[in-house]
Protein backbone atom coordinates (compact mmCIF):
# COMPACT_ATOMS: atom_id res chain seq x y z
CA UNK A 1 0.00 0.00 0.00
CA UNK A 2 1.28 3.34 -0.95
CA UNK A 3 1.92 6.22 1.33
CA UNK A 4 -1.33 7.96 -0.41
CA UNK A 5 -3.35 4.49 0.22
CA UNK A 6 -2.00 4.28 4.18
CA UNK A 7 -3.16 7.70 4.61
CA UNK A 8 -6.78 7.28 2.92
CA UNK A 9 -7.13 4.05 5.17
CA UNK A 10 -5.88 5.36 8.39
CA UNK A 11 -8.63 8.22 7.35
CA UNK A 12 -11.52 6.01 7.20
CA UNK A 13 -10.15 3.89 10.48
CA UNK A 14 -10.66 6.76 12.14
CA UNK A 15 -13.45 8.39 10.97
CA UNK A 16 -15.20 4.82 11.42
CA UNK A 17 -14.23 4.56 15.13
CA UNK A 18 -15.18 8.19 15.77
CA UNK A 19 -18.89 7.01 14.51
CA UNK A 20 -18.82 3.72 16.25
CA UNK A 21 -18.41 5.84 19.80
CA UNK A 22 -20.78 8.01 18.64
CA UNK A 23 -23.76 5.69 18.00
CA UNK A 24 -23.13 3.65 21.16
CA UNK A 25 -25.30 6.13 22.79
CA UNK A 26 -28.39 5.20 20.74
CA UNK A 27 -30.43 2.24 22.26
CA UNK A 28 -31.43 1.74 18.19
CA UNK A 29 -30.44 2.69 15.22
CA UNK A 30 -32.96 2.47 11.93
CA UNK A 31 -31.05 3.59 8.37
CA UNK A 32 -33.41 4.24 5.48
CA UNK A 33 -32.39 3.54 2.07
CA UNK A 34 -34.07 4.77 -1.08
CA UNK A 35 -32.49 2.97 -4.17
CA UNK A 36 -31.78 4.34 -7.26
CA UNK A 37 -29.34 4.25 -9.87
CA UNK A 38 -29.04 7.80 -10.48
CA UNK A 39 -29.16 9.18 -7.32
CA UNK A 40 -29.57 7.11 -3.69
CA UNK A 41 -30.95 8.64 -0.91
CA UNK A 42 -30.19 7.55 3.22
CA UNK A 43 -31.73 8.35 6.31
CA UNK A 44 -30.42 7.29 9.78
CA UNK A 45 -32.76 7.94 12.78
CA UNK A 46 -31.41 7.13 16.47
CA UNK A 47 -33.83 6.07 18.98
CA UNK A 48 -34.04 6.29 22.73
CA UNK A 49 -36.48 5.34 24.55
CA UNK A 50 -40.09 5.93 22.37
CA UNK A 51 -38.05 9.25 20.67
CA UNK A 52 -36.29 8.82 17.20
CA UNK A 53 -34.30 11.47 15.67
CA UNK A 54 -32.01 12.48 13.17
CA UNK A 55 -28.63 11.21 13.08
CA UNK A 56 -27.85 11.85 9.62
CA UNK A 57 -29.06 12.33 5.98
CA UNK A 58 -28.21 12.80 2.39
CA UNK A 59 -28.03 11.63 -1.11
CA UNK A 60 -25.03 9.57 -3.34
CA UNK A 61 -25.13 10.39 -6.82
CA UNK A 62 -24.32 8.16 -9.54
CA UNK A 63 -24.58 10.11 -13.00
CA UNK A 64 -21.32 10.82 -13.30
CA UNK A 65 -20.69 7.28 -13.54
CA UNK A 66 -21.63 5.68 -17.48
CA UNK A 67 -22.04 2.00 -17.09
CA UNK A 68 -25.04 0.10 -15.22
CA UNK A 69 -22.97 -2.30 -14.19
CA UNK A 70 -20.40 0.22 -12.29
CA UNK A 71 -23.52 1.86 -10.61
CA UNK A 72 -24.29 -1.06 -9.11
CA UNK A 73 -20.91 -1.56 -7.66
CA UNK A 74 -20.90 1.85 -6.47
CA UNK A 75 -24.31 1.70 -4.91
CA UNK A 76 -22.71 -1.80 -2.76
CA UNK A 77 -19.80 0.18 -1.81
CA UNK A 78 -22.14 2.74 -0.20
CA UNK A 79 -24.28 1.39 1.37
CA UNK A 80 -21.88 -1.12 2.81
CA UNK A 81 -19.63 2.20 3.89
CA UNK A 82 -22.91 4.15 5.48
CA UNK A 83 -23.12 0.22 7.50
CA UNK A 84 -20.17 0.04 8.73
CA UNK A 85 -20.24 3.96 9.58
CA UNK A 86 -23.75 3.97 11.30
CA UNK A 87 -23.97 0.02 12.43
CA UNK A 88 -27.70 0.45 12.13
CA UNK A 89 -29.56 -1.98 14.44
CA UNK A 90 -32.64 -2.83 10.75
CA UNK A 91 -32.48 -0.92 7.35
CA UNK A 92 -36.01 -0.08 6.29
CA UNK A 93 -35.69 0.10 2.20
CA UNK A 94 -38.58 1.79 -0.15
CA UNK A 95 -39.44 -1.35 -2.50
CA UNK A 96 -39.25 -0.71 -6.71
CA UNK A 97 -42.33 1.02 -7.59
CA UNK A 98 -43.98 -0.72 -10.68
CA UNK A 99 -44.59 1.30 -13.59
CA UNK A 100 -44.73 1.48 -17.23
CA UNK A 101 -41.18 1.35 -17.85
CA UNK A 102 -39.90 -2.15 -17.78
CA UNK A 103 -36.44 -0.95 -18.08
CA UNK A 104 -36.70 1.60 -15.62
CA UNK A 105 -38.45 -1.22 -13.29
CA UNK A 106 -35.50 -3.92 -13.80
CA UNK A 107 -32.47 -1.30 -13.05
CA UNK A 108 -34.57 -0.10 -10.26
CA UNK A 109 -34.81 -3.75 -8.54
CA UNK A 110 -31.12 -4.32 -9.28
CA UNK A 111 -30.02 -1.25 -6.98
CA UNK A 112 -32.56 -2.55 -4.45
CA UNK A 113 -31.08 -5.95 -4.48
CA UNK A 114 -27.79 -4.61 -4.66
CA UNK A 115 -28.18 -2.52 -1.66
CA UNK A 116 -29.91 -5.25 0.29
CA UNK A 117 -26.51 -7.20 -0.42
CA UNK A 118 -24.71 -5.12 0.95
CA UNK A 119 -26.86 -4.82 4.09
CA UNK A 120 -27.32 -8.38 4.82
CA UNK A 121 -23.17 -8.96 4.57
CA UNK A 122 -23.03 -7.78 7.71
CA UNK A 123 -26.03 -9.05 9.19
CA UNK A 124 -28.33 -6.06 9.21
CA UNK A 125 -32.37 -7.08 9.44
CA UNK A 126 -34.14 -5.77 6.26
CA UNK A 127 -37.96 -4.47 5.75
CA UNK A 128 -39.57 -3.34 2.56
CA UNK A 129 -42.04 -0.68 2.38
CA UNK A 130 -43.96 0.38 -0.67
CA UNK A 131 -43.75 3.93 -1.86
CA UNK A 132 -47.42 4.33 -0.77
CA UNK A 133 -47.09 2.92 2.68
CA UNK A 134 -43.88 5.20 3.83
CA UNK A 135 -46.72 8.01 2.55
CA UNK A 136 -49.41 7.03 4.97
CA UNK A 137 -47.36 6.70 7.44
CA UNK A 138 -45.65 10.08 7.35
CA UNK A 139 -48.91 12.56 6.43
CA UNK A 140 -51.58 10.33 6.53
CA UNK A 141 -52.01 10.30 2.71
CA UNK A 142 -50.71 7.45 0.30
CA UNK A 143 -50.98 10.33 -2.16
CA UNK A 144 -48.67 12.89 -1.44
CA UNK A 145 -46.32 14.57 -3.59
CA UNK A 146 -42.49 13.95 -2.26
CA UNK A 147 -42.27 17.82 -1.04
CA UNK A 148 -45.41 17.04 1.33
CA UNK A 149 -43.74 14.14 2.78
CA UNK A 150 -40.39 16.33 3.36
CA UNK A 151 -42.46 18.86 4.90
CA UNK A 152 -43.86 16.52 7.50
CA UNK A 153 -40.91 14.67 7.99
CA UNK A 154 -39.00 18.21 8.64
CA UNK A 155 -41.98 18.94 11.39
CA UNK A 156 -42.12 16.05 12.98
CA UNK A 157 -38.29 15.25 13.64
CA UNK A 158 -37.98 19.12 14.48
CA UNK A 159 -35.52 19.76 11.37
CA UNK A 160 -34.51 23.37 10.27
CA UNK A 161 -35.27 23.73 6.32
CA UNK A 162 -31.48 24.60 6.06
CA UNK A 163 -30.43 20.86 6.89
CA UNK A 164 -32.46 19.65 4.42
CA UNK A 165 -30.53 18.23 1.41
CA UNK A 166 -31.92 19.30 -2.04
CA UNK A 167 -32.33 15.81 -3.08
CA UNK A 168 -35.41 14.46 -1.99
CA UNK A 169 -34.18 11.26 -2.03
CA UNK A 170 -32.44 11.59 1.29
CA UNK A 171 -35.82 12.53 2.90
CA UNK A 172 -37.85 9.49 1.32
CA UNK A 173 -34.90 7.66 2.85
CA UNK A 174 -35.65 9.26 5.86
CA UNK A 175 -39.49 8.29 5.67
CA UNK A 176 -38.57 4.56 4.95
CA UNK A 177 -36.87 4.41 8.21
CA UNK A 178 -39.22 6.51 10.30
CA UNK A 179 -42.19 3.98 8.62
CA UNK A 180 -40.41 1.64 10.47
CA UNK A 181 -40.21 3.02 13.21
CA UNK A 182 -43.87 3.36 14.08
CA UNK A 183 -44.79 0.02 12.39
CA UNK A 184 -42.07 -1.40 14.58
CA UNK A 185 -42.68 0.39 17.76
CA UNK A 186 -46.70 -1.07 17.68
CA UNK A 187 -47.26 -3.41 20.11
CA UNK A 188 -47.55 -6.71 18.33
CA UNK A 189 -51.39 -8.76 18.43
CA UNK A 190 -51.39 -12.30 18.43
CA UNK A 191 -54.50 -12.38 16.64
CA UNK A 192 -57.62 -13.98 16.73
CA UNK A 193 -57.62 -18.20 17.52
CA UNK A 194 -58.00 -19.87 14.03
CA UNK A 195 -60.01 -23.12 16.00
CA UNK A 196 -62.02 -24.09 18.79
CA UNK A 197 -58.58 -26.10 20.10
CA UNK A 198 -56.57 -23.07 19.84
CA UNK A 199 -58.93 -20.78 21.76
CA UNK A 200 -59.39 -23.26 24.58
CA UNK A 201 -55.33 -23.35 24.90
CA UNK A 202 -54.99 -19.74 24.97
CA UNK A 203 -58.16 -19.27 27.84
CA UNK A 204 -58.02 -22.47 29.49
CA UNK A 205 -59.75 -20.00 32.56
CA UNK A 206 -63.30 -19.16 30.14
CA UNK A 207 -63.66 -22.83 30.07
CA UNK A 208 -66.43 -24.39 32.68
Amino acid sequence: MGRTGAVLHNQLASAVNESTSDMRRWERVIIGIDPGTNVMGYGVLGVCGKKPEVVSLGAVKFRAVESHYLRLRRIHESVLGLVERFLPDEMAIEAPFFGKNVQSMLKLGRAQGVAMVAALSRDVPITEYEPRKIKMAITGNGASSKEQVQEMLRRILGMERSALPAELDASDALAAALCHFYESSRPQRSGAPKSWKEFIARNPGKII
